[in-house]
C-alpha cells in the first residue's frame, strides 16, 4: 500500500469512528443555506449555494466510501431515541449512491446556473435570482431526506418539500403555459401525496409503528397479509408512482419539463423522478421483498414497457427539443420499473442494472436539458427543423448533447451499454425474454430521435439563410458549455470505472454482488463482434433517419405541427404510427382519463397482492 492509499484509508476509518454522524451532514446543508439564503440575498446567494453543493458532494462521498469499506449500513439515531419513538436515518449502498448522484447533478447546475440566473447590471436582485437558488436548496434537501430516511411519514414530509419546492421552479419563468403547467404538476403531486399518506395511516392503523425495518420483521412474521395492508401498498404505490409520472400516469411531466428554465429542467427530470421511484424500491425490495413474488410485479414490467415504447414513439413526433428530451425522460423512467419483474428471477443483476440507469440518466438527462437551454437561448427559440447550422456555432453544445445520447442509446462503454447488458442478463436468467426485446426497441427508437435531432443540427438548412446580420446567435458561456459536456462524459465513460466501484451498490443488501454482476456484463464489452453486432442496428436507424432530414440548399421544415418524413411506403407508415401514439398520449394526459388510469391502477396492484404472504 502507497503513503498515498494509507492515508486515504486512515481518514475512512476515521469517519467510520464518528458512526452515523455523517449523515447529518447531506441534511444540514440545504437547511443551513436556506437559513441563510435571505439574509444573503440573491447578490451572494448563488455563489454561497455552489460553496454548499461542493461541500455536500464530499460529505457524500466520505458516506459512500465509509459504507464501501466497512461493508455494511450506516445508521444514526436522531436524539438517541430509537424506532418506534425515534427517528433513526439510514445509508446504505444504494442511498449512498442516491447520495452522490444527486450532489454531482447539484453541484453541475449550481455552476449552470450562475450566469443564468444572474444579478441586473445596477447589481439589485431580481426574483428569479433570489427564489431558484432557495428553491434549488429546498429541492436538494428533500432529495438528501428521502435517501437517507426509514420512517414512512418522515419521507411523506421529505416528498412534501420536493413537490413545494420543485413546483414552483417549473413557474419561474411567469409565462402562462408555465404557470398551467405548474399547477397541473401540483394538482396531480397532490393526489400523489393524499394516497401516500392514506396508506401509511393504514399501515401505522395495523401495526402501530411506521419504520421500515420495523415493518418488515413484522410483515414478514405474517402467515398471510391484513386487507389493510394490502391496500395501503396498493395506495402508496399508486402515488408514488403519479409523482414519478410513469405511464400512463405522466399527465404533469412533459409540460412542466419542457416548460420549466433548463436549470431547472435538469433537476426535475435527473434527480426529482427518481425519489419517489426510490421509495416505491424501499417498499418493494426493503419493507415487503415478499411483493416480488406477486404479479404486481408484472403490472409495473407493464407500465415501464409502455413508458419506454410511447415515450420514444412520441419523442420523435416533437418538433421542441425541450418536449422532445421530456418524453425520452418518460421512456427513461420505464427502464427503472423493469427492474421489479427482473428483480423476481435475478435481484443482483437488476438492481445493479436500476440503479446505474438512475445515474447514468441523471447525468446524461442533466446534460441534454442543458445544452438545449444553450441552443434555445442562442437562437432565440428551440424548434427542431430549425437548427440548421447550430453545430457550427456551438460545437460543444451539440457535442455534450450528442454524447449523452449515445449514453441513452447505450453503446460501450456508457453506462446505459451496462444497464442494458445487466437487465437483459436478468431477463434471460429469469426467463423473461420479452423484456429483452422491450428494451432493444426502445434503444432503435432513442437512437432514431437522436439522430434527428442531430442531422437537423448538423446539415439541416439554416433557418436564419436571408435574414439581416444583426440576427447573429448569443454565444453561450464558456462554463455552461463545459459543464454540459462533462456530464454527459460522466453518463458515457460510466462504464470504465473498476467493477469493484459497483460494490457500493449491494452494500447492505444480502445476496447482492453488484460487482460480480457488472464484471459479468462486461466480459463481453470491447470486443468487435459485440461492438459491430450491437452498432449496425442503430446505424442503419440513423442512415434512415438522415434521409428525411433537408439538406442545406432545400426547404427548411414548413409545417411546426408535423415531423417531415420520406415520401416511402416506410416513411409514411412510420409517420402514421407516430400519430397514432401522439393522440393516445393526448388522450392519457385529459384529467378524466389519468383520474380513471389512477383508480384501474390500484385495484389493479390490490388485487394482484390479494393472497400474497
Amino acid at each position: 500500500m502507497t503513503q498515498a492509499q494509507a492515508l486515504v484509508a486512515a481518514g475512512i476509518r476515521d469517519l467510520t469512528d464518528l458512526g452515523g454522524v455523517v449523515l447529518v451532514f447531506p441534511l444540514m446543508l440545504p437547511i443551513t443555506g436556506l437559513l441563510l439564503g435571505l439574509v444573503l440575498g440573491g447578490r451572494y446567494l448563488g455563489r454561497f449555494v455552489l460553496l454548499l453543493t461542493l461541500l455536500g458532494l464530499g460529505a457524500a462521498l466520505a458516506i459512500a466510501a465509509v459504507v464501501l469499506v466497512g461493508g455494511d449500513a450506516l445508521q444514526y439515531l436522531l436524539g438517541g431515541w430509537s424506532p418506534p419513538l425515534g427517528v433513526g436515518l439510514r445509508a446504505d449502498g444504494l442511498s449512498a449512491v442516491m447520495l452522490v448522484t444527486s450532489a454531482l447533478v447539484m453541484l453541475a447546475v449550481a455552476l449552470y446556473a450562475q450566469r443564468a440566473f444572474p444579478i441586473t447590471g445596477d447589481g439589485s436582485e431580481t426574483r428569479s435570482s433570489l427564489v431558484f437558488w432557495l428553491l434549488l436548496l429546498g429541492v436538494w434537501g428533500g432529495l438528501n431526506t428521502v435517501f437517507l430516511g426509514q420512517d414512512l411519514f418522515t419521507l411523506f414530509v421529505a416528498l412534501e418539500l420536493l413537490t413545494f419546492s420543485a413546483v414552483p421552479l417549473v413557474a419561474l419563468g411567469g409565462k402562462p403555459e408555465t404557470l398551467a403547467a405548474a399547477l397541473r404538476y401540483l394538482l396531480f403531486a397532490l393526489l400523489g401525496s393524499a394516497l401516500y399518506l392514506l396508506g401509511a395511516v393504514l399501515i401505522y392503523g395495523t401495526y402501530g409503528t411506521l419504520d421500515i425495518a420495523l415493518l418488515a420483521e413484522r410483515i414478514a412474521g405474517a402467515d398471510r397479509w391484513p386487507p389493510s395492508l394490502v391496500a395501503a401498498i396498493a395506495l402508496m404505490t399508486v402515488g408514488l408512482l403519479a409523482k414519478t409520472a410513469l405511464f400512463p400516469l405522466h399527465l404533469w411531466l412533459p409540460p412542466a419539463h419542457a416548460g420549466a428554465p433548463p436549470a431547472a429542467s435538469a433537476v426535475l427530470s435527473a434527480l426529482v423522478v427518481k425519489a419517489s421511484f426510490f421509495l416505491v424500491l424501499r417498499i418493494w425490495l426493503d419493507m415487503m421483498p415478499g411483493l416480488l413474488a406477486t404479479a404486481g410485479v408484472q403490472i409495473l414490467g407493464a407500465m415501464g414497457a409502455g413508458a419506454i415504447l410511447v415515450g420514444n414513439l412520441v419523442a420523435l413526433r416533437q418538433v421542441r427539443l425541450k418536449l422532445l428530451i421530456a418524453y425520452s425522460t418518460l421512456a427513461q423512467i420505464g427502464y427503472l420499473f423493469l427492474l421489479f419483474p427482473l428483480a423476481a428471477g435475478a435481484e443482483a443483476l437488476a438492481l445493479t442494472g436500476g440503479t446505474l440507469q438512475v445515474v447514468s440518466h441523471a447525468c446524461a438527462k442533466a446534460a441534454m436539458f442543458m445544452a438545449a437551454g444553450l441552443i434555445a437561448a442562442a437562437l432565440g427559440h428551440d424548434r427542431i427543423g430549425e437548427l440548421g447550422g447550430i453545430a457550427r456555432a456551438l460545437p460543444i453544445t451539440v457535442l455534450a448533447f450528442g454524447l449523452a445520447g449515445l449514453a441513452l442509446l447505450g453503446l460501450q462503454p456508457s453506462g446505459g451499454y451496462l444497464v442494458k447488458t445487466l437487465l437483459t442478463s436478468a431477463a434471460d436468467a429469469s426467463g423473461q425474454w420479452w423484456w429483452g426485446l422491450v428494451m432493444q426497441a426502445g434503444g432503435l427508437l432513442t437512437a432514431a430521435y437522436l439522430f434527428r435531432v442531430l442531422g437537423y443540427a448538423l446539415f439541416g438548412p439554416r433557418a436564419d439563410e436571408g435574414r439581416p446580420p444583426n440576427l447573429a446567435i448569443k454565444r453561450p458561456g464558456r462554463v455552461q458549455e463545459l459543464v454540459a459536456l462533462l456530464l454527459a462524459l460522466c453518463a458515457l465513460l460510466l462504464g470504465l470505472l473498476p467493477p469493484v466501484a459497483f460494490d457500493l451498490t449491494g452494500v447492505g443488501r444480502a445476496g447482492v454482488d453488484a460487482g460480480a454482476a457488472v464484471s459479468v456484463a462486461m466480459a463481453g464489452a470491447f470486443d468487435w463482434g459485440k461492438l459491430w453486432g450491437d452498432l449496425w442496428p442503430v446505424l442503419i436507424v440513423g442512415l434512415l433517419v438522415l434521409c428525411a432530414v433537408p439538406w442545406p440548399g432545400g426547404r427548411p421544415a414548413a409545417d411546426a405541427d408535423s415531423v417531415r418524413v420520406s415520401s416511402s411506403v416506410t416513411g409514411r407508415a412510420a409517420a402514421v404510427v407516430g400519430l397514432v401514439f401522439e393522440r393516445v398520449d393526448a388522450a392519457l394526459r385529459q384529467w378524466p382519463v389519468a383520474g380513471l388510469s389512477l383508480l384501474l391502477l390500484g385495484l389493479g396492484l390490490a388485487g394482484s397482492l390479494v393472497g400474497g404472504a
